[in-house]
């Protein structure tokens, strides 16, 4: 019974990991307005807008470049949106530490 339900602990992990999409994007700039942090990036040639409140710990205004962004599963995050992590482009997203959370919308 012990191992029917290691394997199923196990295999719900692998279905949330496989979950999450990766994707490059490209951050063209980033504004703080009234404790939000907004980034206007772009994906494959199609703006997106990321989103995050600035008390949050993590939630960092982002400097021009390219970043690796993964799409958390549905109710995953601390946004009451569809939530995205974001990682500098030089680093595994699966092995490093995210550079912070945000709500995303696609314009």
């Amino acid at each position: 019974m012990k191992r029917s339900v290691v394997l199923l602990v196990l295999l719900a992990a692998a279905v949330v990991l496989l979950a999450q999409e990766k994707s490059p994007i490209t951050v063209k700039e980033s504004t703080v307005m009234t404790g939000v942090v907004v980034v206007t990036a772009e994906m494959a040639g199609r703006p997106l807008e990321l989103q995050c409140n600035q008390s949050m710990a993590a939630c960092t205004a982002l400097k021009p470049g390219e970043y690796w962004m993964v799409r958390l599963p549905k109710n995953h995050g601390m946004y009451d949106c569809a939530n995205v992590d974001l990682f500098p482009k030089s680093a595994d997203p699966e092995t490093s530490e995210k550079i912070g959370e945000y709500c995303l919308t696609q314009k």
